[in-house]
């Protein structure tokens, strides 16, 4: 299949993607992103579809260069009143320390259906998706949008999947990224325990805490298995996963991968939407601070440990299931923010966590280029593309 660069059909004029931060990021940081030459993306998981129009157009408004959207593939829950009445007691006592009294939301989630036609509707030059995959009709109607889509992948398996579904790209999201796992298919309990080969299709009721575990690969070693499964199919491999400097940036490409997506790395950021704790947290965090953990969300996310962190371990296992616990700990979340405590705030972060660096969006990106460039000339016969 003949291939077109990802950067040529985007038009980047660098190979970097500021990963999408439900959240965190900011219509200000994505636009910055975007027009120093990079890909600017908002994560729109948690943003309602006039939430997600409105921040479209504020993007819009800042630059006239590329952006992307993100959503979370997902359906509405339905748990049942057990489950939710069990973690709302074991909550309490957390939202206590606040003076406060954990309870259910109107609703757990935004409406996934509702979200897609609005993202359809906003047109950017990238839809992307993470926890999930969507059918071949859906990405053919991004496409009849004008839109590259890509989706998220933690395994090989995945990333085939996508490709079969039409995606342009694939983001190949290694162990060492911060934030929620994407992982959507079950590799199946013997595979986990490597007595069997993993199962190519999705579980139609989500992957299992064992899938989670058999999905936590490598950057090093995910890159290069995903590019040799997709490049002959002409889709794209973007890295993710532990990248913070442009060294992390070439060494990606000689992998096979043409962008990166940095997450991390623009965390900590003048424009990122975080607050003062979040921010003195990242300051002071090291590689080995970082934990994978349902607790806060009921899906694995890679984070920074704090005390809620330490409180609900011994109940990993037993937190529903994400959006549910999302929802039942995010006004406790809000309150550890509010008072300026880190305590039990979600801190995700992944394990280049100590090489962040505060600084204008803008010019962290011109920073990554100097080093990117410099590392290219001292590896140029690995022959990775040239700017």
């Amino acid at each position: 299949m003949p291939h077109r660069s990802l950067r040529t059909a985007l038009s980047l004029r660098l190979p970097i993607i500021q990963g999408p931060m439900t959240g965190s990021d900011t219509p200000a940081l994505a636009a910055s992103v975007s027009a120093a030459g990079g890909l600017g993306t908002l994560g729109c998981g948690m943003r309602s579809p006039a939430a997600m129009a409105e921040a479209a157009a504020e993007v819009r408004r800042r630059t006239d260069r590329p952006f992307g959207l993100n959503l979370f593939v997902q359906e509405t829950p339905a748990p049942d009143a057990a489950t939710v009445e069990k973690a709302v007691a074991r909550l309490a006592p957390l939202y206590a320390e606040f003076g406060l009294t954990p309870a259910v939301p109107a609703r757990w989630c935004e409406d996934f259906a509702a979200q897609f036609d609005a993202l359809v509707e906003a047109r950017p030059a990238v839809a992307s998706f993470t926890f999930g995959i969507l059918n071949a009709a859906q990405v053919e109607r991004l496409h009849s949008a004008g839109c590259t889509v890509i989706g998220t992948a933690t395994s090989v398996a995945e990333a085939v999947a996508w490709a079969d579904v039409g995606a342009d790209a694939v983001v190949a999201s290694g162990m060492e990224a911060g934030g929620h796992r994407g992982t959507f298919l079950a590799t199946g309990r013997l595979q986990a325990e490597g007595l069997a080969p993993a199962e190519k299709a999705p579980a139609a009721k989500g992957p299992s805490q064992a899938d989670f575990a058999a999905s936590m690969v490598g950057t090093m070693a995910l890159i290069p298995q995903c590019v040799d499964a997709l490049r002959p199919r002409g889709v794209a491999v973007i890295a993710a996963g532990g990248i913070m400097d442009g060294r992390g940036i070439a060494a990606a490409q000689a992998l096979g991968a043409e962008a990166v997506q940095m997450g991390t790395a623009f965390l900590a950021c003048d424009e990122s939407g975080i607050g003062p704790a979040y921010r003195d947290a990242l300051a002071h965090a090291t590689g080995t601070d970082t934990r994978t953990t349902r607790v806060f969300s009921g899906r694995p996310a890679r984070g920074i440990v704090n005390t809620m962190l330490q409180r609900l371990h011994a109940h990993e296992a037993d937190v529903p299931a994400y959006p549910v616990q999302n929802a039942l700990t995010g006004a406790l979340r809000r309150a550890s923010a509010e008072a300026g405590r880190a305590d039990y705030l979600s801190l995700w972060a992944g394990q280049g966590v100590a090489a962040v660096r505060p600084m204008p969006a803008a010019a962290l990106v011109a920073v990554l280029e100097a080093e990117w460039r410099a590392a290219l000339a001292a590896v140029g016969a690995l022959g990775v593309e040239q700017p």
